[in-house]
């Protein structure tokens, strides 16, 4: 910290302070020790004459957008091409005791450590004295108390957890010795237990930080917090560590309801003396860190308790339970994208706030409108606009810990607001966004009324781990939700009865229905039941908390990034309860076998759209959402989300923009498909729909602190348009150049040939054979490939018979005009009845095979695909999966699935030097049309590696649907009639590109080969030169 001193007056006009502005900056980058960013972050100057103050702080070109003026606008004003980082000048400012308070900030932040990711995970991180102490203290009070109220807690985080990560927490088991050595817990330890004290560890050093921070922004010059806890004895620190448990602390300073619904305070009933020593070693070090460093760095505030919990927990982990925080860069997009410029008149919702990125981000805007109209100026007009935010951005999540940090990032980044509105109710509540207790009351209403005919009262139905509450609808309608839920917690404290609770209640709250007192009796007297039983403590503020979806107004726009889980992935009871929800938004449109086969594929993201357009937005309200890609481009599972209407007598919606950011993955270690979705309530969607596709410039991924500006500038953006793909306004979405879709709709429509997929195995190590020798009896010596599978096989070396065996195409022998056979198969499977070779055929014919097959019984009959589609009393334990005559053909036309690109090969008998001549098989990631006739294969395969039929795998499919047979539903090939001339010059030109793929020296002529084909198709199908040249251009954009 630099700090000069003027005389008096001698920052008097604006020729002095730049002056003196430019001298300060000069100083700075002496002090910073070299000129590089990171350094000249750390440093800031002050300049006083005594009249007026500035402060002097360097903003890297990423956060310009704390600046009063948005960059863009900047940019337009100042004709530049790009925003650069340099020296900020905040103020000048009249010498008060606010604007020294901040001369005093800075004071402070000089003595103590900086408080920012990485020295708070070196410091509190997994292999930490602090971290191992207090969550090992907090496991093992977990696990051995005999509390009511904490076991209350965890059943009830528990069950939310259970909702939070569905069957996710099912492949996460395996993640538990990493977390468990890092904290230093017992080798067998259970993930419920272990993460649950490690979500309290984080929740305290949250609650800690923010009562801090908290105490700092309100100009208060008390002792710190956390600087009093080490000196404090035990049933001090006990008592210290409630008050702020409790909310007090933060009470004090004018949040009041910081820690509402919070289940991570259950350690003060299993307070030990492990736990005393851990909370003080836990305070000692965080005193060490200077809580000012969110204030004086602001824009880098919000990735403080994101990165913290990165650190804090496996990578590993989070993922298998599907945490991934938003990147800052993704969110910014779609707030531009949504147009929304922070004025704080405009309601904002973030359904699935996660630890509050949009609504971090939709403050900082609102600041920066603010800002550049004088308004932060004005004392009566900002605290006008601080209630406006209050009001209008707000956040929901069920996962407590989310909302904690969606909480304190709120308090961070609402700051020095605070002082002009407290007291304050900050608006992030736990709740569930989607089922709301409306539709759990008419999820449930077979097991219980909707109308209770003892009270004639409706009522709300909540669900919890404790029973089930019943609210009555006349204290929301009459808005007393928070008076009665406080008057419940307040008089459960005070030990009133039952009676003597609504004695005071009819004095102090009118409602009509009469009957609504009696359940209200009904609740106070189950809650009151759960205190005498040492269960009680969040309830009444849980009740609150839940109801916030049914209270708020409607929206302007709702933001945010919902959870992405499939359907079979959600905890069954949540299924269950929300099954009538997709059905009544017509998101299930599969029936049958097709769903049964994997079709019915959902992702819960469908659901939460549709659900938060339609219980949050206005009329015209708009709403945006990072969500997964394949919903646009999958056939089955996306078509009833495609439908775009709320049901058969809702509202439309209608699709404004689609950013498509498949390829560059943006989540941290992750490999989904990212598109962000716009879209606006009320209209029905009009096709085109506006589609950018995003690509990188060069490989690798845009690192995930990137600002918008950096990750535009790391990427070309294709401005594509969208259509489906044929006359059925739910198919995939076609997407391309304009011209280039004029031209493919010529194409597109039902092929005259029908694919079929390979052999599927469900356990390849078995079947997947390399040979050894072919032995003077005619027995073909073989070893299986035991590394080409997931679960672990011996390796068996046998004699067999050569019948069953075949040449074998793996999907990676397979490329444009070249296929090769890289091992062998063993064919178990009667190709004529579609099951494998009867046991007593099989012993008779190849006794030598069923020997081998014996060995592996038991791993064959555990394979799941045959549990499930075969009958283990009655087929064949050997029985395989789609192998049929066609199978078998002499010609196929075999190309690989799951990569964008079509590229096919013709594969014909092979005269191979152990079986003779035989036709090879391929496996189930590869798809195949059989040929009897060598010709019309080989016309099939030159218009399947055509430019026109790659634009259309490439713009619409995605990811595993990618190449499957179902492709053939949209290329309308049509059968081979060699009278036609262009049929003869496919097939004549599809058997030089094979000869020329095979001959090194005649490559170069391969291009003018294919040229030539597109050239023919394009005859064919009736396209012009003019629309093959847009098509071969979109195709090289998406390649």
């Amino acid at each position: 910290l630099t700090i000069e001193y003027k005389k008096p007056g001698e920052l008097a006009g604006e020729d002095n302070i730049n002056r003196a502005a430019k001298q300060l900056a000069r100083y700075l980058e002496k002090a910073s020790d070299d000129a590089t960013e990171e350094a000249l972050k750390r440093v800031a100057g002050v300049c006083i004459d005594g009249k007026l103050i500035f402060f002097l702080r360097y903003w890297p070109a990423e956060l310009t957008h704390a600046r009063p003026l948005r960059v863009k606008r900047q940019l337009s004003l100042f004709n530049a091409e790009k925003a650069e980082g340099g020296f900020q000048l905040l103020g000048p400012y009249p010498v008060t005791s606010e604007s020294l308070e901040e001369l005093f900030r800075y004071l402070s932040a000089l003595r103590r450590r900086p408080l920012s990711p990485e020295p708070l995970a070196e410091e509190f991180g997994p292999g930490s004295q602090p971290a191992q102490a207090l969550v090992g203290a907090f496991y093992q009070a977990l696990t051995s108390t005999d509390s009511g109220l904490v076991k209350a807690l965890f059943n009830q985080w528990e069950y939310t957890f259970g909702v939070v990560y569905g069957e996710e927490t099912v492949r996460a088991e395996k993640d538990v010795p990493e977390l468990a050595r890092g904290y230093g817990l017992p080798k067998e330890a259970g993930l419920r237990y272990a993460l649950f004290a490690v979500h309290t560890y984080f929740a305290l050093i949250m609650k800690l930080i923010a009562a801090e921070v908290l105490s700092l922004q309100q100009g208060s010059f008390a002792p710190s917090l956390i600087g009093q806890l080490p000196a404090m004895g035990p049933v001090e620190l006990k008592s210290q560590m409630a008050e702020l448990e409790d909310g007090g602390v933060f009470r004090t300073y004018g949040v009041q309801n910081f820690l509402e619904g919070d289940f991570f305070r259950w350690y003060l009933d299993a307070w030990e003396e492990d736990v005393t020593e851990a909370v003080r070693l836990l305070a000692t070090r965080l005193s060490e860190f200077e809580p000012t460093t969110p204030i004086l760095r602001s824009g880098e505030a919000r990735d403080l308790l994101k990165k913290l919990y990165q650190y804090l927990v496996p990578r590993k982990l989070r993922h298998d339970l599907g945490e991934y925080y938003t990147p800052d860069w993704i969110a910014e997009r779609l707030l531009n994208q949504l147009g929304y410029d922070g004025n704080p008149d405009v309601r904002l919702l973030d359904p699935a706030c996660g630890s509050g990125t949009f609504l971090t981000l939709a403050i900082d805007r609102a600041r920066e409108f603010m800002a550049a109209r004088f308004l932060d100026r004005d004392p009566l007009k900002r605290k006008e606009c601080a209630k406006k935010i209050l009001r209008n951005v707000v956040g929901f999540d069920l996962n407590p810990l989310a909302v904690i940090a969606a909480r304190t990032n709120y308090l961070l980044a609402f700051g020095d607001f605070l002082r002009d509105v407290r007291p304050i109710e900050m608006p992030v509540y736990i709740c569930d966004s989607v089922l709301t207790p409306v539709l759990q009351k008419k999820a449930q209403q077979k097991r219980l009324s909707l109308f209770d005919k003892a009270q004639d009262t409706d009522f709300f139905f909540l669900p919890t781990s404790a029973g089930e509450f019943l609210m009555p609808k006349a204290v929301l309608d009459k808005g007393v939700l928070g008076q009665v839920t406080a008057m419940i917690e307040s008089c459960v404290e005070a030990g009133y009865k039952p009676e003597e609770f609504i004695s005071r209640l009819r004095r102090e709250v009118t409602l009509e229905p009469d009957g609504a007192y009696s359940l209200l009796e009904q609740l106070y007297a189950k809650i009151l039941d759960l205190e005498s039983k040492g269960r009680n403590g969040i309830w009444a503020r849980l009740l609150k908390n839940s109801f916030a979806p049914v209270l708020q107004e409607a929206f302007d726009l709702v933001a945010g990034n919902p959870p992405w889980v499939n359907w079979e992935s959600l905890a069954k009871d949540w299924r269950e309860l929300s099954k009538d929800l997709w059905v009544n938004y017509g998101l299930f449109s599969l029936r049958g076998h097709e769903a049964r086969l994997g079709g019915g594929k959902k992702d819960l993201a469908m659901l939460f759209t549709y659900a938060c357009a339609d219980y949050y937005l206005k009329p015209k309200g708009r709403l945006g959402f990072v969500i997964t890609q394949t919903l646009f481009k999958t056939k089955g599972a996306g078509d009833g989300f495609r439908r775009f209407h709320l049901g058969e007598e809702g509202n439309p919606l209608r699709v404004m923009h689609v950013d498509d950011m498949a390829e560059l993955q943006p989540f941290e270690g992750a490999t989904n498909q990212t598109a962000i979705l716009i879209l606006q309530k009320g209209e029905a969607t009009r096709y085109p729909v506006p589609y950018t596709l995003w690509r990188k410039k060069v490989s690798g991924r845009i690192p995930i602190e990137s600002s918008l500006q950096e990750a535009t500038d790391q990427t070309r953006r294709s401005h594509f348009q969208a259509v489906p793909v044929d006359n059925k306004p739910t198919s995939p979405w076609l997407t391309a150049r304009p011209r280039a879709i004029h031209a493919l709709q010529k194409i597109i429509g039902l092929s005259d040939y029908r694919a079929a997929i390979g052999a599927c195995t469900w356990m390849n190590a078995v079947y997947w054979i390399q040979i050894l020798e072919r032995r003077s009896d005619n027995l073909i010596v073989i070893e299986n490939l035991t590394d080409v599978g997931k679960l672990s096989v011996p390796k068996v070396r046998a004699a067999i018979e050569p019948d069953l065996l075949y040449p074998f195409v793996r999907g990676k022998d397979i490329g444009r005009w070249k296929a090769r056979a890289s091992t062998y198969f063993l064919m178990t499977q009667n190709p004529n009845e579609r099951i494998g070779w009867a046991e007593n055929e099989m012993k008779a014919r190849w006794p030598h095979t069923y020997s081998y097959l014996l060995q592996f019984e038991e791993v064959l009959r555990r394979r799941s695909g045959y549990k499930k589609y075969f009958d283990p009393n009655r087929d064949p334990f050997w029985t395989i999966y789609n192998v049929n005559q066609n199978s078998l053909a002499p010609y196929k036309v075999m190309w690989r699935q799951m990569i964008g690109t079509i590229k096919a090969a013709v594969t014909g008998p092979i005269d191979d030097n152990y079986l003779g001549v035989k036709t090879p098989v391929t496996q189930h990631v590869v798809s195949f049309v059989s040929f009897c006739d060598l010709e019309e294969a080989h016309y099939f395969c030159a218009l399947m590696n055509t430019s026109m039929v790659n634009l259309i795998s490439l713009t619409c499919f995605t990811g595993k649907s990618f190449g499957t047979p179902g492709f053939m539903n949209y290329v309308s090939i049509p059968k081979a009639d060699f009278s036609i001339s262009e049929h003869c010059d496919l097939a004549r030109l599809s058997k030089h590109a094979h000869t020329a793929m095979a001959d090194s020296k005649t490559k170069e002529s391969l291009l003018h080969l294919e040229s030539a084909i597109d050239q023919v198709a394009a005859d064919l199908w009736g396209i012009s030169d003019k629309e093959l040249a847009a098509i071969q251009q979109s195709l090289k954009e998406l390649q």
